[in-house]
């Protein structure tokens, strides 16, 4: 069933008649909400009043010699200020590449040169300085716009600086809204991945790429002009691109920006959204804060909300059809007053929808969430397909499935390697300067190979069953998947990040850093320290963590030994990329001398039994 107002691909087009579309069908419509620092109030714009800014950028773009088919990136968090700036390009015809706003300053420097990037918008002074530092590598590079007006000792150390008040200050306002006549497949992007394994790709998405992947999500997600969206994924982020900016404007739905992820919790009470699109971490930290809090519960409290969760759990599946009606069924509505609906209330309580994606979602998390009633569903993807394949349904929910196929998705399974593979409108044009790449990615007959191995059931729910890079083979031959180990490792509060080890090696390890607020709890209530991170005591304590956590798998998932640290791994310090995913090789490159005294210790203790 369409919406009244959605905008079908067929009419938009391309990205800028889309804009152009809503403009025109919706114009007084709220279209985006916005935190003014300067004002302490949320500010609404309207389509309309969104038309006439993008006029304005468009008219600062032309003037600074921007033509048809040029590059130019963003590097700015979420806000008014993106869709602008993507609006206007797009609507010139100009090529857009996303820039993470904390990504490191040497892969930004990389990107804007690999893509010959012309112009980069950025937030301000911090932006503008990791480009500077990076600056004999942009050759391209003619223009830099800053939302913050630059100062004086910024100009004179850069002439590129330009100043977006002041640039906007001197454009026509009397002119109009231009979109240009574009071929669906013309290119609208060059979206680099994320680059676990060393330097990112440029993935070439055409506008009907984008288009088709938004219209095949609406599909899937009962959303209208009524639905409002919070916005804190990296609009960077394909994900919340393509559902929680396009999607939306598809739909007439309004988003909210929000203020940043410390105070999201506050936002959300604020702004009530009734949509959320998010990464599995978020959901993870969530819970593990509900976990720690619990904790400090009585007993009783303990109790009321495990069986909330049991009886939850048994209502939903109920509900999918999956279970008969039982009585216990009739302590619902109490459990719900008592746990559920306070704990719903810390969302905003309107809450219709909550997508998880951009990696797999531990199962016991979304139990939780679901049982409580969010209406938690997971979906799959990647970049080179703009970025939705699968997506669970309210109605046909598996939520240890990453769900059926988008309409518009058609997608098999390699009898060889077990390897999903897909095709589809939203399948990328390929990877920029990189032939090479783009080759191996495709099959010989053009089906897009996603590196992830699958299965399917019978009624079209496909589940990730390991990834083919990622698989650990032992030194006696045995293959060994770490990321369900590791799912169900971080569900431990404890734990900030985990990684499995064994490539190539007689048993599995791994690597655990420590969640800030939780390890000084724990410290405390123990008597540790700091200095008793690698002592057998605390060791044997967390191996015991571990093994709770994997008590319910094969017997290949045992870990002989843990490194346990107090270390941050962020974007800053390379070892997690911008979508919060951990680069294996860069963590065993830092910590190799301790992996091999950890497998050390593993052959004297055997050597010592024998």
């Amino acid at each position: 069933m369409f919406g009244e107002n959605y905008i079908q691909v067929e009419t938009a087009q391309h990205l800028a008649g889309l804009f152009r579309e809503r403009v025109n069908l919706t114009p007084n419509v709220p279209a985006y909400k916005e935190f003014d620092s300067a004002s302490e109030v949320w500010q609404v714009s309207t389509w309309h009043e969104m038309s006439q800014s993008v006029v304005l950028w468009q008219q600062m773009m032309l003037g600074l010699g921007l033509k048809r088919g040029d590059h130019v990136a963003i590097m700015a968090g979420n806000g008014r200020n993106w869709v602008l700036f993507d609006q206007a390009a797009l609507g010139l015809g100009l090529v857009t590449v996303p820039l993470y706003a904390e990504d490191r300053a040497d892969n930004v420097a990389y990107i804007i040169d690999d893509a010959d990037v012309k112009l980069v918008f950025v937030q301000g002074q911090e932006q503008w300085q990791a480009l500077i530092d990076c600056d004999e590598s942009m050759p391209s590079l003619q223009h830099i716009i800053s939302i913050e007006a630059p100062t004086d000792t910024d100009l004179a150390k850069d002439k590129r600086m330009l100043s977006l008040p002041v640039l906007l200050a001197t454009t026509d306002s009397k002119a109009q809204l231009i979109t240009e006549n574009l071929e669906p497949d013309t290119m609208a992007s060059i979206v680099y991945t994320s680059g676990t394994t060393g330097r990112p790709k440029g993935v070439m998405l055409s506008h009907k790429n984008i288009l088709s992947n938004a219209w095949g999500g609406l599909q899937c997600a009962a959303v209208d002009e009524e639905s409002v969206f919070l916005s804190f994924l990296p609009l960077s982020h394909m994900l919340e691109r393509s559902a929680g900016y396009y999607m939306a404007m598809m739909a007439g739905s309004c988003v909210a920006y929000t203020r940043g992820i410390p105070v999201l919790g506050e936002d959300l009470l604020e702004i009530k959204p009734t949509v959320l699109i998010s990464v599995p971490r978020i959901y993870e930290k969530v819970f593990a804060k509900i976990q720690a809090g619990l904790q400090q519960k009585s007993g009783f409290a303990q109790y009321l909300f495990h069986k909330a969760v049991d009886i939850g759990w048994r209502r939903f599946e109920y509900k999918q059809a999956r279970q008969p009606w039982f009585l216990g069924l009739l302590l619902w509505p109490v459990l719900n007053t008592l746990v559920a609906k306070k704990i719903m209330a810390r969302l905003g309580g309107r809450m219709e929808i909550a997508i998880s994606g951009g990696a797999p979602l531990p199962p016991e998390i979304a139990k939780v969430f679901i049982a409580l009633g969010l209406p938690l569903l997971q979906g799959y993807g990647l970049t080179e397909t703009s970025p939705v394949l699968t997506v669970n349904r309210e109605a046909a929910n598996i939520p240890h499935s990453i769900g059926q196929a988008l309409p518009n998705v058609r997608l098999r399974i390699d009898e060889q390697n077990s390897e999903l593979q897909a095709q589809g409108d939203s399948v990328m044009l390929g990877y920029w300067k990189n032939s090479e790449a783009t080759q191996k990615t495709f099959t010989s007959d053009n089906w897009i190979k996603t590196g992830d191995c699958a299965s399917v059931d019978e009624l079209g729910h496909y589940y990730i069953t390991g990834r083919l890079k990622d698989i650990l083979v032992l030194g006696n031959g045995e293959k060994v998947p770490p990321a369900d180990m590791e799912m169900a490792m971080v569900l431990e509060p404890l734990f900030e990040n985990v990684m499995v080890i064994g490539e190539g090696r007689s048993h599995l390890t791994a690597i655990v850093t420590l969640e800030e607020e939780q390890w000084q709890r724990y410290a405390a209530k123990h008597n540790f320290s700091l200095n008793d991170l690698q002592s057998d005591k605390l060791k044997e304590k967390v191996q015991a963590k571990i093994s709770r956590q994997l008590e319910s798998f094969p017997g290949y998932a045992v870990i002989r030994d843990v490194l346990i640290l107090n270390d941050h791994w962020t974007v800053e310090n390379d070892m997690i990329t911008t979508t919060m995913k951990v680069k294996r090789p860069k963590v065993l490159e830092k910590y190799d001398a301790e992996i091999d005294a950890m497998y050390e210790r593993i052959l004297n203790r055997h050597k010592s039994h024998n």
